[in-house]
């Protein structure tokens, strides 16, 4: 069993951003982006800016996380900016959810949806490109693990199996050693890696990349066996 990586930047060292860069290049599935208004959660974090000055030194897919409560307001900014992926949370669209995928389809651009914790499965999930279930709060990095979760996950891995659909199926939220197997068990396919998964203060992003990919592995063959 093999999932995708996708490191969350709001956790990289800012100081040695090209350095990292290069190394997810050779490494990563996706580069996740949070943008954050302070309104939808309270907390600020990354722009169109920071999409602009990334994009020449990457070669794999930034995906942009709308937190904020207007994201009709941002979605052509972060396509010009160079995103692939522009991923609104439902609560924010779901009364023209049909209006604003059909907007980033147009602008050429894959569209996810977020679901927060308490938000049930959208009627659009056909349409889209990935799913995004938090399983903590959104706004922080670092919160504890929301297990009710592992159901939701399970139930659009049975919707995306029995219809065909294409979405990819994506965690964000206490990725790391304590939940890799349950997540991968119950049909998640990429992880957002933050702060308990990969950037780690005492070790490089080299070592804890090697750490995190033991770990993956080993809970895909403890679900294998």
């Amino acid at each position: 069993m093999q999932c995708r990586i996708s490191p969350s930047l709001m956790c990289m060292d800012l100081m040695n951003i090209k350095e990292q860069l290069m190394f997810f290049n050779q490494h990563a599935d996706f580069l996740h982006v949070d943008i954050m208004d302070g309104h939808f959660v309270k907390n600020i974090t990354l722009s169109a800016f920071f999409i602009e000055q990334i994009k020449p030194y990457t070669c794999i897919p930034i995906d942009v996380h709308l937190m904020v409560e207007n994201p009709t307001d941002f979605i052509d900014q972060m396509a010009n900016a160079g995103a692939d992926f522009i991923c609104p949370h439902a609560e924010t669209i779901n009364t023209n959810a049909f209006r604003v995928i059909n907007h980033i389809h147009q602008l050429n651009k894959k569209v996810g949806v977020v679901i927060n914790p308490a938000t049930p499965i959208s009627q659009y999930i056909h349409l889209l490109d990935k799913i995004t279930v938090m399983t903590v709060d959104p706004g922080y990095a670092g919160q504890p693990f929301i297990p009710e979760m592992l159901e939701k996950i399970r139930k659009l891995s049975e919707l995306k199996k029995k219809n065909s659909f294409k979405f990819l199926i994506e965690v964000d939220g206490s990725c790391n050693i304590n939940t890799y197997q349950q997540l991968l068990s119950v049909g998640a396919e990429v992880l957002i890696m933050g702060s308990s998964g990969l950037f780690k203060k005492n070790l490089s992003l080299e070592n804890a990349w090697q750490k995190m990919s033991f770990d993956i592995n080993n809970a895909a063959k403890n679900i294998n066996q």
